[in-house]
């Protein structure tokens, strides 16, 4: 099949070309984001291949229908970035990849945990310049800390198996209990019950209607002021306004976010010679108590062959006998 890639970076090419030498696809990548100044890149390519922060609404969905497009891959788990609705209308196929690597998401929920308990990233810089002082460098014993894990899929299942490593008390909230979680200790509660025991919260459900601004100001007036409320899943579930009054307010302690509501317009780009227009975001960063990474948690040599592992095979089942294994309609 011939598949136009948008939004491609080195390591894009570099494992999908490696996984396409068993698949036999005509790929053209493209390093620009599709979208509906750019799906006139689109030539005779019968399949399109996106990210998170590519743009898929109706007048691109209708565009790529009109171009003969018929197959969207995702190369992602999430799938709000996509009018399904108009997708379905047209007749566009949409799969996605539902699980590259929970581990790895799982685990850079932890690493920005810890960095910011133990204030690595600000040891990290003082050295360097000779201050071994350890002045604000305080942080606190994990063991025993009541964790409240806010969505217990596959990726919140191995984070709660983690904090309850570290000998963490782990509470957790979900509109489906996991069995497994449950087998291994972990306490199911309410989600204000959650809200307010727990010491450090993790973010790990999808984004719908009933999760957008999930954390907003009534939500954190529940939490107590020495939280810890960490982000990998979607920024959108946090009102990023109500957090930055909160901080302000020194009503959160600790805040790690792998994910930005707006991040479409910043994420994945190189910004460093150019001013910020993001107002929001910019106050954010000012705040010594928080630390931002860009949507990386997903970023490790297995999820990125698993990557482009699932999504050559969803083009390849599709295009050899019509099987649409991940289909979004699956999930939704």
């Amino acid at each position: 099949m011939k598949i136009a890639f948008f939004n491609t970076k080195d390591y894009d090419r570099f494992y999908f070309t490696q996984e396409n030498s068993r698949n036999e696809h005509s790929i053209r990548f493209i390093e620009t984001h599709l979208n509906e100044n750019t799906v006139h890149l689109i030539t005779n390519e019968t399949a399109v291949c996106v990210f998170i922060n590519d743009c898929l609404n109706a007048n691109v969905l209708t565009s790529l229908k009109s171009k003969g497009v018929k197959f969207i891959a995702l190369r992602s788990a999430g799938f709000n970035h996509v009018d399904l609705a108009t997708a379905k209308k047209l007749g566009l196929v949409v799969t996605r990849v539902p699980a590259y690597s929970p581990y790895a998401v799982a685990e850079h929920a932890v690493a920005l945990l810890m960095t910011l308990n133990r204030k690595i990233h600000r040891a990290h810089n003082r050295v360097r310049e000779g201050n071994f002082s350890l002045n604000n460098l305080l942080g606190f014993d994990i063991h025993g800390k009541t964790v409240g894990v806010i969505g217990t899929g596959k990726i919140g299942q191995i984070y709660s198996n983690i904090m309850l490593g570290f000998g963490c008390h782990v509470l957790a909230y979900d509109v489906k209990t996991n069995a497994e979680c449950i087998a291994a200790g972990v306490d199911y509660v309410p989600l204000n019950e959650l809200l307010s025991r727990s010491d450090i919260i993790s973010l790990h459900c999808p984004l719908n209607d009933e999760t957008h601004h999930l954390i907003d100001e009534s939500a954190i007036n529940l939490m107590k002021p020495t939280v810890t409320l960490i982000n990998t899943s979607r920024g959108k579930l946090i009102d990023t306004k109500a957090v930055i009054n909160a901080l302000k307010a020194q009503k959160i302690s600790l805040l790690g976010l792998d994910v930005y509501e707006e991040e479409e317009v910043l994420f994945f780009d190189d910004f460093s010679s150019s001013v910020i227009q993001d107002d929001v975001f910019a106050r954010l960063l000012t705040f010594p108590n928080v630390l931002v990474t860009s949507h990386q948690a997903f970023f490790t040599q297995e999820a990125l062959t698993q990557i482009a592992h699932v999504t050559l095979q969803n083009i390849s089942e599709f295009e050899q006998n019509g099987v649409i294994q991940n289909g979004v309609d699956n999930f939704t």
